[in-house]
């Protein structure tokens, strides 16, 4: 019997709610399926909105609970919960108190993997910093398999990872609230206010991420960002080695900068990776991506190696992603970005002024903070889409703008993005930042960034 069929020989006999039939609960409901456990899948979307594969898990065997009250008149044994469900909401809080363990498919995969977890959480940068962490592996030789909040849920494949592979998970706060058990090595990249439309308070938040390291063994690895004072602030709280990133100071243990250049720091010894301006991707807070990741994984993979990822990794999708360069323009692809303050954080990671795409579907978010960054970050603003009137009109009433940068409308979408290519000079950066989401034109900010990249790729040389 594998790691896997034991675990859910523990479920037989046992009444089993899944809680949200989304992406990462689905292969939970058929593997529960196929080991001959009944299951109740609970989850708000009316039947009629359902998508096909829902309704071929009800075809399989399971029981749908569907609609507004699809949390009311449940019992269970156990309780898989999804991570935006909060376990305290009063159906689930019910639940528990009558004795029905509340789970999730990631602490189910906790328990079933076979191999060391390294896993990342924290306010920003986590999807980077955990592909950083996979690439380096990677290259250094190492079979990693990737999931969390990115790649796939991997509980289905659990019985095919073997003992000596590795697993590179991100971590929400979500996923983290409940979770009992902690990664080999854990990454808090930093923490600031956030989720707290979910989360009871900012301490609720926080404690949550502190479960990615709380209940290491003393043989656990723990990286904390020296320069973030909540972060910092957890150091006596790990039970196992501490190690920190730095880009403002020097640290004992873990990674940061020494004269400009990405510096590891491990048994008493300094190691110079790279110089800061080799690292490919832009920005400040890419740098504390890398010492974050560098640490992480010093002792197995060689310097050699991740300098070779410094200088040549790309970007994770729709994130400040290089596509291109084009007769010296460089094209980013930063469709995640569907709010103002991630546009912001966008422009500020590059030294020089850029071409501008912004526009979208308005999410109610004022963009007033956007236009001063606009005004000291961006020599020509192209605005499409529904928000475009009002990006622009912001930007025009902004006390500090006084015609720059020249504000162009263009209502399709590939036109604009030829605009901003024909206006561009060797030098130049171009960067798709809307400030909004997509769904004016497209069915998500992934739609909209292929997009973007195809009509890039296709311009001819």
């Amino acid at each position: 019997m594998t790691r896997l069929d034991r675990y859910f020989e523990t479920l037989q006999n046992k009444r089993v709610v899944v809680l949200g039939v989304g992406v990462s609960n689905r292969p939970l409901v058929r593997l529960l399926l196929a080991h001959r456990i009944p299951v109740i899948c609970c989850d708000k979307t009316p039947r009629e909105q359902l998508d096909p594969e829902v309704l071929k898990l009800e075809e399989d065997g399971a029981v749908l609970h569907l609609g507004p009250d699809y949390l009311e008149g449940l019992e269970a044994d156990v309780v898989f919960r999804t991570p935006g469900l909060h376990p305290d909401l009063p159906q689930i809080r019910a639940l528990r108190e009558r004795g029905a363990k509340i789970t999730s498919e990631m602490e189910a995969f906790f328990e079933v993997c076979p191999c060391p977890i390294i896993a990342v959480t924290g306010s920003d940068g986590k999807t980077t910093t955990t592909t950083l962490i996979a690439e380096m592996l990677t290259a250094q030789g190492y079979t990693v398999h990737v999931g969390g909040n990115i790649g796939h849920p991997l509980l289905t494949e659990a019985d095919s990872i073997l003992p000596e592979d590795l697993c590179v998970l991100e971590l929400s706060s979500f996923q983290l609230l409940t979770m009992t058990a902690s990664p080999d090595i854990a990454v808090v990249t930093n923490l600031a206010p956030n989720h707290l439309d979910i989360h009871k308070d900012m301490d609720e938040y926080v404690n949550a991420k502190k479960n990615i390291f709380l209940h290491q063994s003393p043989e656990g690895i723990v990286v904390l960002n020296e320069d973030n004072e909540l972060t910092a602030s957890m150091v006596g709280e790990a039970r196992g080695e501490v190690r920190c990133f730095s880009r403002k100071k020097p640290v004992q243990s873990g990674a940061c900068l020494v004269d400009g250049w990405l510096t590891l720091k491990r048994n008493g010894k300094e190691i110079p990776v790279l110089p800061a301006e080799e690292v490919l991707l832009p920005g400040l807070h890419n740098i504390e991506n890398y010492l974050a990741a560098m640490s992480a994984v010093s002792d197995l993979v060689e310097p050699e190696i991740m300098a070779h990822i410094a200088r040549t990794f790309r970007g994770v999708e729709h994130r400040i992603e290089l596509v291109r360069s084009w007769h010296g323009v460089s094209f980013y692809n930063d469709s995640i970005a569907s709010s103002p303050s991630r546009t912001i954080a966008g422009l500020r990671s590059f030294r020089q002024k850029v071409i501008l795409i912004a526009g979208g579907k308005d999410k109610g978010v004022p963009f007033d903070p956007l236009a001063p960054e606009i005004v000291e970050h961006v020599k020509l603003l192209v605005v499409t889409g529904m928000t475009a009137e009002t990006i622009a009109d912001t930007v025009q009433r902004y006390a500090g703008y006084h015609g720059e940068p020249p504000i162009l409308h263009v209502d399709d979408f590939r036109e604009a993005v030829l605009t901003a290519a024909r206006a561009a000079k060797e030098g130049d950066v171009v960067i798709l930042s809307p400030a909004c989401t997509a769904f004016d034109r497209f069915k998500n900010f992934a739609v909209r960034g292929r997009y973007f990249k195809e009509i890039v790729n296709g311009l001819e040389d």
